[in-house]
């Protein structure tokens, strides 16, 4: 484990200083924060963002910028310091608001609140893991749009890491991929301080952390001291000259670096330094003005405005030029980078639907999905899949499916079994933009990847999460491998749509409105799918357009006296309760509900026409029963399971645990 005693100390100067003056400010004027990433890593953050990265604070937008990931987002200052200081619309007054409410400036960046975030990095590991996606993006839109002497694509992606997202588990999956896949313009620096929030690091963290990424085939430049801006401009110059491998430039530092009296320990790294603390370390940097004031000369050697509109111009002019030799290429590219669908993708989901409804196919859902992928991915190219080494199982590819490869083609991903780091780089990809990203593994295994997909949800990212296996219907692997809280879970995660779909139609339609999000709409989808085969329901064409609400009423009754909500492989067991009620004079409205989220949007009175008030209701799905109560209330009931299950075969599990027709006909007639 590294130590800064080995170094001299940095030489400080206003470029450098400024970052940390704007950080010791911010953090003490909030009364919270992390000084010590910022402080600590002054003179690399210069020497990347003076000398090194490409953008234009004028657009943040610009496609082919360098993009820069904060993953150990704590030390937020630090990128609110450099965006206000190149230029970016980020004020000295969004400064002095740092961690307040509806501030530009929240305690973690935030993708969407502050120009020139590109992710959200608050949980460690997932940043690193981000900028892997983003560098697989360009990779694959370089081999997919440039042309000999027309490269429109091409540039790196920058990270800023910690001990603490290399010690988080996602960070190995997604950096292994990183060097399999010889993602050579990702480069990332570890900030190797020894510290982390319980203190120094050596009894807890004593990993040969190079020799781990040398092993995944990065090159490592070993030794830096991150205090040097000459050392730091060699490694970097080292890191790009390697085309075909990413680097990790391992940094040695010293935590909270121009505090005179706490760098080098834990007390720097979460806790604003004290009034005293910060008026002792002013003078030690060569800082002498009040806070939150920038000299005037300061600005212009950091402002990036001139230079980042200079170089989106003269890519501008490479993009004409390809534009006039390759027109349908450049239009197709703008489209895609600006997350666009089809002028008439509205028509082609319609065309998609009408043949499901015509084929009327009793297949299993993950069978559906597939078959919808199939007529879906010819239509939009930027649809790149995966699996989670369950590819024969999730049925995530198609006939056009191609293993991403090494050379940069491709347009399937086999992530191994690696779930998180698949929802990670999945959100990555999403956020560089010109893909729609969708990635399957087993329903029960999104534990693993559930902060991933939560992100997706926080971040609004459209990402297709394909989780089959749903229920006690997956049989005999057994309770380790039924879901039965997972789907009622994912259901509280705000902007998350979960589909489970009952048979071909309502899964093509999920597909459809999964790959349709965006706009202020815009986020991702969980598609919940059956092991075994579920019946093709018979729908008119009204029906058929309203299963895009979420609920609907697949089948009704005159004056119905209950109505009977069902999602999934318990739809069926809903009709036939229906005909079973209907023969001994009981009328029962069927409620399919593929989508509480998207129910949910809808207005009250589409609500109130699906689920009249006054009708006593019951519903049937096989998990948990908790979240059903919302609308059966006190006076209905739920056929659930709230209990683990069971080793045995589909039917006799459904048979075991009360998922017959006979029991929903009984539990019916109970509330009534």
């Amino acid at each position: 484990m590294s130590t800064f005693s080995d170094f001299e100390p940095p030489v400080f100067n206003n470029l450098t200083s400024a970052i940390r003056a704007l950080a010791m400010d911010a953090v003490e004027k909030a009364k919270s924060g992390h000084p010590g990433a910022p402080l600590g890593m002054a003179e690399i953050a210069e020497v990347l963002w003076n000398h090194h990265l490409h953008h234009n604070p004028g657009n943040p937008a610009w496609p082919n910028r360098d993009r820069f990931v904060l993953s150990n987002g704590h030390g937020s200052m630090l990128i609110y310091a450099l965006l206000h200081l190149t230029g970016y619309d980020l004020s000295i007054e969004d400064l002095k608001q740092f961690r307040q409410l509806h501030s530009r400036t929240p305690g973690h960046p935030e993708h969407g609140y502050t120009p020139g975030v590109e992710t959200t990095t608050g949980p460690l590991g997932q940043g690193i893991t981000n900028a892997v996606g983003m560098a697989l993006a360009e990779k694959l839109l370089a081999n997919e749009f440039n042309r000999p002497n027309h490269e429109i694509v091409d540039h790196h992606t920058y990270a800023f890491l910690g001990d603490g997202c290399l010690m988080e588990g996602v960070s190995h999956e997604a950096c292994s991929l990183a060097g399999t896949w010889g993602l050579g313009k990702l480069i990332a620096f570890w900030d190797d301080n020894g510290i982390s929030i319980d203190g120094h690091v050596e009894g807890w963290f004593t990993d040969d952390t190079p020799g781990r990424f040398e092993a995944y085939g990065w090159q490592v430049i070993r030794n830096i001291n991150g205090h040097d801006p000459e050392a730091i401009h060699k490694a970097l110059d080292m890191a790009k000259a390697d085309k075909n491998r990413p680097s990790l430039l391992c940094c040695r530092t010293r935590i909270g670096m121009g505090s005179p009296n706490k760098a080098g320990t834990h007390d720097v790294h979460g806790a604003p330094l004290g009034d005293a603390e910060i008026a002792a370390a002013r003078p030690h940097i060569g800082w002498n003005f009040p806070p939150f004031e920038i000299p005037r000369e300061v600005y212009e050697v950091w402002d990036a405005k001139t230079k980042g509109a200079q170089w989106e111009s003269e890519w501008q002019r490479k993009f004409d030029h390809y534009a006039a030799a390759h027109p349908a290429l450049a239009a197709e590219f703008k489209r895609r980078m600006a997350g666009d669908l089809p002028a008439d993708w509205a028509a082609q989901v319609q065309e998609v639907l009408t043949k499901t409804n015509d084929k009327a196919e009793t297949v299993a859902t993950r069978k559906a999905s597939q078959i919808a992928i199939e007529a879906y991915a010819p239509r939009l190219p930027e649809m790149l899949g995966g699996s989670a080494d369950l590819t024969g199982s999730n049925l995530t590819n198609w006939s056009g499916s191609k293993s991403v490869s090494r050379e940069g083609k491709g347009n399937y991903i086999h992530y191994g079994v690696r779930e998180f780091g698949m929802a990670a780089i999945m959100n990555g990809i999403a956020l560089h933009g010109g893909f729609i990203p969708y990635g399957g593994t087993f329903l029960v295994f999104s534990d693993y990847l559930r902060n991933g997909l939560r992100m997706s949800a926080l971040m609004k990212q459209r990402v297709i999460y394909v989780l089959t296996h749903d229920s006690i219907g997956l049989g005999e692997d057994g309770p380790t491998h039924q879901p039965v809280e997972h789907v009622a879970s994912m259901r509280l995660i705000p902007n998350l749509d979960v589909w489970r779909p009952c048979d071909s139609f309502e899964t093509a339609a999920a597909w459809g409105a999964a790959l349709t999000r965006q706009g202020d709409n815009s986020g991702p989808a969980v598609l919940a799918l059956s092991r075994q085969n579920l019946p093709f329901v018979k729908r008119d064409a009204a029906v058929q357009a309203n299963v895009a609400r979420g609920g609907y009423v697949l089948s009704d009754a005159a004056n119905p006296r209950a109505v009977i909500i069902a999602t999934g492989s318990e739809v069926d067991l809903a009709l036939k309760a229906q005909a079973q009620l209907a023969e001994a004079g009981v009328a029962v409205r069927v409620v399919s509900m593929p989508c509480v989220d998207v129910f949910e949007r809808q207005d009250q009175a589409w609500r109130d026409s699906v689920l009249p008030r006054g009708v006593v209701r019951v519903a049937v799905e096989a998990g948990v029963t908790t979240g059903w109560y919302k609308y059966v209330g006190l006076e209905g009931a739920v056929v659930g399971l709230d209990r683990f299950g069971e080793s045995a075969p589909a039917g006799q599990l459904f048979k075991e645990f009360g998922f017959t027709v006979d029991n929903v006909v009984k539990t019916v007639q109970s509330v009534l």
